[in-house]
């Protein structure tokens, strides 16, 4: 089967390649891994939502087609439910003074995601912040006890936007804590706009595809001025198999998605249609129901084994 390392390659391609407009870097691609396999099989882990954006806990094979690099597959070795059971959540918080007006909206977001849903465990919820020129941990595995509610309510905004750093620093702090059998999931308060990292964009989704994690991003910009933050906070969430949402939608909402999604989560496999090196595009159309959307991660690397 083809590896976590070898989908992270080709997600790591894609986004250099789609973002180098936002990011501005040119060279980030020159020292992307290489994977070379004898692999016959692809694995996609999914989910699906309607019209209404809602997760669909019932599909069946027939739903969808698989397109892998301009080929449509529907004859599948397996189609299951995932075997992820449960969360592992990082929401990570802009603190720089761009996000200012909107700031407390968004902290009182939080508080309530470390406080509502009591199926996550206290330890397997953590809350990181970023701004001026670092990130840290504002609590972990106690985030509803009284002194560490009272130290959310207390961070004030302010200084520069180091988002790219701070993924970084979310992936590894994820990656570090993160249970088997856990879905790691990012929940992202920014709006996307990044000032004073010293990695770039390309960096960081390395970085959070290293670790597994899916990005929910919480678009927390100038609701009627939608920038090249907000592009970035979109793609990234899609590129690692996660959702948008504006900062109107509120904690709940974004909780009650993150959970669906999990629940709603299927595997499916089949043979490798195309033994052509490089990247394979990745997409899940639906064949019946057109008003579903299908979330994945959008691709991986093909490389024959040199003997």
């Amino acid at each position: 089967m083809l590896s976590h390392w070898h989908i992270r390659s080709a997600l790591l391609a894609l986004f250099v390649l789609t973002y180098a407009s936002v990011a501005d870097d040119t060279n980030r691609s020159s020292g992307l891994p290489t994977y070379r396999s004898t692999v016959s099989e692809v694995r996609v882990t999914f989910f699906a939502t309607d019209e209404n954006n809602h997760a669909l806990a019932t599909l069946t094979k027939s739903d969808f087609a698989v397109v892998d690099n301009e080929l449509v597959v529907r004859n599948f070795r397996s189609f299951t439910h995932s075997d992820e059971t449960s969360l592992d959540v990082v929401a990570l918080v802009d603190l720089s003074e761009s996000v200012a007006p909107r700031f407390r909206v968004a902290m009182s977001d939080v508080l309530q995601l470390v406080a509502r849903e009591q199926s996550i465990p206290d330890d397997n919820i953590a809350v990181l912040s970023f701004g001026g020129i670092s990130s840290a941990i504002l609590c972990s595995s106690g985030c509803r006890a009284s002194d560490s509610v009272s130290k959310l309510l207390a961070v004030k905004s302010s200084g520069t936007t180091p988002l790219f750093d701070a993924l970084i620093f979310g992936a590894d702090f994820i990656s570090h804590h993160r249970r088997a059998g856990a879905r790691p999931v990012i929940i992202l308060f920014s709006d996307g706009n990044d000032t004073i990292s010293l990695h770039s964009a390309g960096n960081a989704l390395e970085a959070v595809l290293d670790g597994g994690a899916l990005i929910y991003s919480v678009d927390i910009g100038t609701p009627r001025n939608p920038s090249s933050g907000s592009m970035f906070l979109r793609r990234v969430s899609e590129a690692t198999g996660g959702r948008y949402f504006s900062l109107r939608d509120g904690a709940a909402t974004v909780l009650n998605a993150v959970l669906e999604d999990l629940r709603a989560s299927y595997v499916v496999t089949y043979a490798l249609p195309s033994h052509q090196d490089g990247f394979h595009s990745l997409r899940l159309l639906p064949t019946h129901n057109l008003n579903l959307t299908f979330h994945s991660r959008n691709g991986y690397f093909y490389e024959r084994s040199v003997r």
